[in-house]
């Protein structure tokens, strides 16, 4: 499967209102392996970036000679074409890139892609009440950003893709398996047996160790692990 991890920086929050796109990011997998076949462009917004700078660090200066979204569609569209996208608060991303496209007569995002895979609603599924910003989501899979202090699409991107494979880490398809249709057979249609599980026991120096553990934090505080004295007067 071919999938684009894909992000965007822009002039403003609101493509209704006339913002425009100033830079595109695409970190592409394959099989779930990062391919190194990424996709990068700054962009001319042909308007005035204002305080969305302080957000992205592109200036009006910066961008002035870049190339037009016009200019670089028909790449943009062959390199995203057939792809599975998967985008942090895709509506955002989606809507703007869909008007840069209409402006152009050219076809929607969501129409050249088979499918568009939202991780900041992944997210929320997965950790009800939780942040589910990119920051946050790299805290919590242990991925450094340290070097994220300014938000930059390939950089937002890059991170992304990692946190996207750790959100999914064993999963090959966003279909789970429930062994709907009893157990697994082997090529020759014959069930295959699974082995019995094996279960490992705590040693004495193990059990040992444990209880001590207990008996310390008990020294310090009500240990919920341990039962309960016996009251006063009881056999």
């Amino acid at each position: 499967m071919r999938q684009v991890v894909l992000d965007t920086e822009t002039t403003g929050l609101d493509w209704r209102t006339g913002d425009r796109v100033v830079e595109i990011g695409c970190v592409e997998l394959a099989n779930r392996k990062l391919t190194g076949r990424n996709y990068h462009v700054y962009l001319n917004p042909e308007r005035l970036v204002g305080d969305s700078e302080r957000i992205h660090g592109l200036s009006d200066d910066f961008l002035a000679d870049k190339p037009l979204f016009a200019s670089l569609a028909a790449e943009f569209v062959d390199y995203v074409s057939g792809a599975e996208l998967i985008i942090h608060n895709a509506s955002f991303d989606v809507g703007f890139l869909n008007m840069e496209l209409e402006r152009l007569d050219l076809t929607p995002l969501n129409k050249l892609c088979p499918s568009v895979i939202d991780t900041v609603r992944m997210a929320k599924e997965m950790w009800p009440g939780k942040k589910a910003s990119l920051d946050a989501l790299c805290e919590r899979y242990a991925i450094n950003n340290s070097h994220r202090t300014l938000h930059g699409a390939l950089l937002d991107a890059e991170l992304l893709a990692e946190v996207y494979l750790a959100m999914t880490r064993g999963q090959e398809t966003l279909t789970m398996g429930l062994d709907a249709d009893g157990p697994a057979h082997s090529a020759d249609g014959k069930p295959v047996e699974r082995p019995p599980l094996r279960v490992l026991r705590a040693s004495e120096a193990e059990l040992a160790e444990h209880d001590k553990v207990l008996q310390d934090i008990a020294k310090k505080a009500k240990c919920m692990w341990l039962p309960p004295a016996p009251a006063e007067g009881t056999v």
